[in-house]
């Protein structure tokens, strides 16, 4: 069978280079092109040392490719000079006092049309799985969509997006979000080392809402997706007094303890005069992947009575299943792939599309 573009990669990354790595895990490899049973590319080195030393790996890829079926080989081999060093970008500090607002009230995010927050009483009901598999939903119904993680003390969204590059700032002022799966993402997490604490008094959080708001290009968006920390403290109290918001999703599990809190975040969003779209009740269902035995382990539909009980909307139930956390760990939300899992977020996403809300 002739080679492939597939299979060229698979042969090359199979040839070992001193110091360790092969020629695709050390990008080395430019101008691959696969025309019947030739195969052309050119490998690039930084120096003409390391020219020198891959001369030998230069016959063996030449030699793998032919007994992987190759009739014609042709590999050039390059070799450039270090780059010239860029210029350090501006320096961008996140955190700090918030600047006044220009014009009273809340106001809009240049460009976005709708913002949407996703809040709960309290952690661990699963809201920022929820926000990011929504994020990811509304986009495959064609939305702009952007994703804005305000959970400054315990961001997650930039693992749950598989995102992990520091995002731009040209000028030192204006942040570039990157893109993920369709959404347009900001984190506190992205400008931030890996294991690094956020250790800051409620004004200096304050300010880096305003910079993640304000400071960030979004572009042109039908809905910007707003993460919220869980409780009803300043990241909530700072968005509902100087940002428009149109609308609040409340996620809880069905039971009790989790219900409690839930209320108190629906009372905070009411006295914010924030709009509430509705509640979600997640970890509703789990279903046996062995025997398909459907167990209720938080309890089953408390949350679509308390929406009844307090005249809410119920926008649908979501379960608990393995391959929502194994997705969410592994940079890709369940929302972008198939399944029940999946389907469970779309309908709740075609519902806000069908209320003109998203």
């Amino acid at each position: 069978m002739a080679l492939d573009m597939a299979g060229v990669q698979k042969v090359l990354a199979g040839i070992a280079c001193p110091g360790g790595g092969d020629l695709v895990s050390r990008d080395l490899v430019r101008a691959l092109s696969v025309e019947g049973g030739t195969v052309r590319f050119v490998i690039e080195t930084a120096t003409p040392d390391e020219a020198r030393a891959l001369a030998p790996v230069q016959a063996q890829a030449e030699a793998a490719l032919r007994a992987a079926g190759a009739t014609s080989v042709q590999i050039v081999m390059t070799a450039h000079g270090p780059a010239p060093k860029a210029p350090p970008p501006p320096s961008l500090k996140i955190g700090g006092h918030p600047t006044p607002q220009t014009a009273p009230g809340p106001q809009p995010v240049p460009g976005v049309a709708r913002i949407l927050v996703v809040g709960s009483g309290k952690g661990g009901v699963g809201k920022s799985t929820v926000a990011s598999n929504l994020a990811v939903a509304l986009a495959r119904q064609g939305r702009r969509v952007g994703l804005l993680d305000a959970d400054i003390y315990g961001p997650s969204q930039a693992r749950m997006m598989g995102v992990s590059k520091r995002p731009a700032s040209p000028d030192g002022k204006m942040i570039e979000p990157l893109r993920a799966h369709g959404v347009t993402v900001m984190s506190m997490g992205l400008m931030l080392k890996e294991d690094e604490a956020v250790i800051w008094r409620g004004p200096m959080l304050m300010g880096a809402m305003q910079q993640l708001l304000g400071q960030v290009l979004w572009g042109e968006l039908d809905v910007l997706i707003i993460d919220l920390p869980p409780g009803t403290g300043d990241v909530q109290l700072t968005l509902g007094q100087r940002t428009k918001l149109d609308g609040a999703i409340v996620v809880s599990t069905p039971q009790d303890v989790a219900l409690l809190d839930a209320r108190k975040a629906i009372d905070m969003f009411h006295k914010l005069k924030t709009p509430i779209l509705g509640l979600v009740e997640n970890m509703s269902t789990y279903v046996c992947p062995n025997c398909g035995h459907e167990a209720h382990l938080f309890g089953h539909g408390g949350v679509a009575a308390e929406a009844a009980k307090l005249g809410l909307p119920f926008l649908g139930e979501l379960p608990l299943a393995l391959e929502v956390r194994l997705a969410g760990d592994a940079g890709t939300p369940v929302a972008a792939t198939a399944g029940p899992a999946a389907d469970a977020y779309a309908r709740i996403a075609r519902g806000l599309v069908a209320q003109g809300v998203a």
